[in-house]
């Protein structure tokens, strides 16, 4: 063992030569090592009588997400949380008592850049509403679309004609106002500059929320979810996901797209003297549709947004 973490950190050796020429017999007893290990694997399968290793079980590769210790914060299967999430603000949304009705709007000014960003965001997002900022405050804004039965405001915001925020509130009636979040914006890639995008329909689309692990992560998450409703219609096959990893959400739009497969080669060996069939095989693939974007959360905050108060 000792011989072992020698040769992995030899950093204590002054020599430099010698430093270097024990590290490298450390790396190459590695690489026998994962050679071993390889042919082992080969030799289990053949003898298995599987020539594509599938009889023995694959390693599983190491990733910092499978490496990754849990976090305190982390809530696994809480009855607590639970029976919290059943009653907030967010909780007739899900039961799909409520329809989302969203209002977006820019700050002032906007660049053209902006508008095409809006007009995917209005084919991501059923029943999102685009009102123009004008001289409008934040506060006055969020006034108007409560009282017009809105239930979520988007803000957008820019830089240098690229978008990079955008703000959430929930305005929502029942005296359950907030909360509101403010989320960086990267990675903008609109839907006409989407190698093979689709079109998208009036459908609407299946929402995966994945990776809002965290209790913040199910507020975030419930907030997000909320923009949607609820009852999908399949028929669309269109699914919106929003993937939480290293605190970075991934906004993805595809459509789910099912192919049958003409495989003629099997056919032929199998009746050599009978002519060609189809034996077709149905593959699943996804194909996007657009928009592309990036979100970090920066604050979330209960109620609604004031410009002078927070």
């Amino acid at each position: 063992g000792r011989r072992q973490s020698v040769m992995r950190n030899p950093s204590h050796i002054t020599n430099r030569l010698k430093r270097s020429e024990v590290y490298g017999k450390f790396l190459q007893q590695k690489r026998q090592e994962k050679k071993q290990a390889r042919l082992q694997r080969l030799k289990e399968a053949e003898a298995l009588g599987d020539d594509n290793n599938d009889g023995v079980k694959k390693a599983t590769p190491k990733t910092l997400d499978n490496t990754r210790e849990l976090e305190p914060t982390m809530v696994m299967h809480d009855p607590e949380v639970v029976a919290d999430e059943a009653e907030d603000e967010f909780a007739r949304y899900f039961r799909s008592e409520t329809p989302p009705k969203v209002l977006v709007t820019t700050r002032p000014r906007p660049s053209q850049k902006l508008f095409y960003f809006i007009a995917d965001l209005q084919r991501l997002i059923p029943k999102l509403h685009f009102y123009p900022r004008k001289s409008f405050s934040l506060k006055e804004i969020c006034q108007f679309a409560s009282n017009r039965d809105f239930t979520h405001v988007i803000v957008l915001s820019e830089n240098a004609k690229h978008c990079n925020g955008m703000t959430i509130s929930h305005v929502g009636g029942g005296g359950l106002l907030g909360p509101t979040a403010f989320f960086k914006v990267s990675n903008v890639v609109t839907s006409q500059n989407i190698p093979n995008h689709g079109a998208s329909t009036s459908h609407i689309p299946e929402l995966n929320l994945h990776g809002f692990g965290t209790r913040l992560g199910h507020r975030v998450g419930r907030l997000l979810g909320s923009l949607f409703p609820h009852d999908a219609e399949f028929q669309g096959r269109q699914v919106v996901t929003f993937h939480n990893q290293r605190d970075y959400v991934f906004v993805r739009h595809h459509r789910y797209v099912f192919e049958e497969k003409k495989n003629m080669k099997q056919q032929k060996k199998e009746q050599p003297d009978q002519p060609l069939g189809i034996k077709e095989r149905v593959k699943a693939r996804l194909q996007e549709l657009g928009p592309r974007f990036t979100l970090k959360l920066r604050w979330i905050q209960s109620g609604t947004f004031d410009t002078q108060f927070g």
